[in-house]
């Protein structure tokens, strides 16, 4: 565990002897508070996530969240510069320094888009359902699952590539990611592949008109039809979708139908079939 200092009067902190400058405030929710910070000695921008820890059992969580950071070194999943636990009186405050994506969240990028009146490419849509597949891969590789993924849990690298966060909800114990747990886990990925096609979540209006999104779950999805994207990728989403766990792909098939599916680079040649 690494060490930190108090916050100084000019708006720094030390943590494991590196000085960082505290910029703006980023966001806060629950017990949980975000900061933009500068490293002094680098000059790159950071993420502090100060997590207010009243118990004990608080402390474990947020250890977990750190624990869970430093297991992937993974382009698709988001890595930990640093953690230390402060003393705040009879509280405590885990510190986890992130690195800062500047691009956001994709449902920041989904929903300025359908503000616009438009939607993502289905290029785009593969490229970052490829990313989120793969970080997913790395996560069942290690006998884990994700278990809030959404688009907001998901956010965009310097190239746009998708990287996972909050993974503190990840299973706290390793485990056998069985056919259960990748069919779960597919059905959130459909979620949020429908959210990129369609610019809300699959059961969006079904929670605003108050009626039971349990119920809906349990019932087909309607996969709206449109000329943006091909039929095959309508019927990718269907197949995530499917009320059936055992019918759903698994990540890994799934990964070589989105390879299938996405365009040749340019100068690459295909052949027909």
């Amino acid at each position: 565990m690494g060490h930190a200092l108090c916050i100084c009067s000019r708006g720094t902190v030390t943590i494991d002897n590196k000085r960082y400058l505290f910029i703006q405030k980023l966001g806060e929710g629950g017990f949980s508070f975000v900061d933009l910070v500068e490293g002094l000695q680098d000059g790159r921008f950071y993420a502090l996530k100060r997590i207010v820890c009243h118990e004990r059992q608080d402390r474990e969580d947020a250890q977990h969240e750190a624990d869970m950071h430093r297991l992937f070194q993974h382009p698709n999943i988001l890595p930990l510069e640093a953690y230390c636990l402060v003393e705040r009186g009879p509280k405590h405050e885990a510190w986890l320094l992130l690195p800062f994506l500047k691009g956001g969240t994709l449902w920041s990028e989904v929903e300025g888009l359908r503000d616009r009146g438009s939607f993502l490419s289905e290029e785009r849509i593969l490229f970052l359902l490829l990313g989120i597949c793969r970080g997913l891969e790395a996560i069942h590789a290690q006998g884990y699952a994700h278990r809030d993924l959404k688009p907001t849990n998901i956010l965009l690298g310097e190239t746009g590539q998708p990287v996972l966060m909050d993974l503190g909800s990840m299973n706290r114990a390793r485990i056998q990611v069985d056919d259960s747990r990748q069919a779960l886990a597919l059905q959130s990925l459909g979620c949020v592949l429908y959210a990129m096609m369609f610019g809300e979540g699959p059961f969006d209006a079904v929670f605003q008109k108050g009626d039971s999104v349990a119920l809906a779950v349990q019932s087909p999805l309607d996969v709206p039809r449109t000329p943006r994207y091909s039929p095959p990728l309508r019927r990718l989403l269907s197949s995530m979708m499917t009320v059936d766990p055992q019918a759903r792909p698994h990540v890994p098939p799934l990964l070589a139908q989105l390879e299938a599916l996405r365009p040749p680079a340019p100068g690459q040649l295909t052949t027909p079939i």
